[in-house]
């Protein structure tokens, strides 16, 4: 406690923190993208608690690297070399992560436009899937993401109370938007394939970071940044599009009433 007290009484600290909030919250999108596709598979009364699962299973998987910062720093160290780059075991976890995440998204993007889908998977022309196979899945994406955020929470400081401080934050932050944004993407199809997009592009920046091509993650953000303001701006097009064609209907009838 007095540790933290003294923490909390340096500028530096606080600069620190609110740092580490911001890329922790970041980082977290990734993760909260993968929940919401994959729990607005599941029957409806399912899918909310299966995001709480799911984002509870990230925080305590955080907490728990947090606590073994010596093995996780260990994780780093080259374990063999190949095509000139060293390979650890956070690379691997990474790239076994990244193919993951670009298959279940191709899977995903066949589902939405293979017309011929089977029809066992099917139930109201949404796929679905069973409530331990998206605990599953979620819980192995958990792995790859709060690696991924802890080895780069430590790179940024090395006070512990800072760490756990940001990762509850962001968890927290993570919980209060999984609902809307599941809603949102659930409501929205066009969404559903630009979210797909998004997290193919993922799993590849985490297979090349795995392969040592390191891809600044501000520049991904603000690739789907940008995608997400230009589908923005056509639901935006869309929406008045029929409001147009409403008023001219309605028009019309009045004109034939009359």
């Amino acid at each position: 406690m007095d540790e933290i007290l003294a923490l909390l009484s340096q500028p530096a600290a606080w600069a620190a923190l609110a740092t580490l909030i911001a890329m922790e919250v970041v980082l977290g999108i990734d993760n909260l993208i993968f929940i919401s596709i994959l729990t607005n598979k599941l029957p409806e009364e399912h899918r909310s608690r299966a995001r709480r699962i799911g984002i509870a299973l990230a925080l305590i998987l955080r907490l728990a690297l947090l606590g073994t910062i010596a093995i996780i720093v260990r994780l780093t160290t080259p374990l063999f070399e190949a095509f000139g780059h060293g390979f650890s075991w956070r690379d691997l976890i990474l790239i076994a992560g990244g193919l993951f995440l670009v298959w279940k998204a191709t899977t995903e993007i066949h589902q939405s436009v293979d017309p011929e889908a089977a029809p066992h998977v099917l139930v109201g022309q949404q796929a679905t899937i069973g409530f331990s196979s998206a605990i599953a899945q979620i819980l192995l994406l958990d792995i790859v993401f709060s690696l991924d955020s802890i080895i780069t929470a430590v790179g940024m400081t090395e006070h512990i109370p800072i760490m756990v401080i940001a990762v509850i934050v962001a968890v927290v932050a993570m919980l209060l938007a999984a609902d809307p944004l599941a809603k949102f993407i659930h409501a929205n199809p066009t969404i559903v394939m630009l979210a797909l997009g998004f997290l193919m592009m993922i799993g590849m920046t985490l297979i090349a970071d795995g392969f040592g091509a390191h891809i600044p993650r501000g520049y991904v953000y603000a690739a789907m940044a940008f995608s997400a303001l230009i589908e923005g701006l056509n639901m935006l097009a869309r929406r008045a599009q029929r409001r147009r064609l409403q008023s001219n209907r309605d028009h019309a009838g009045t004109q034939t009433s009359s």
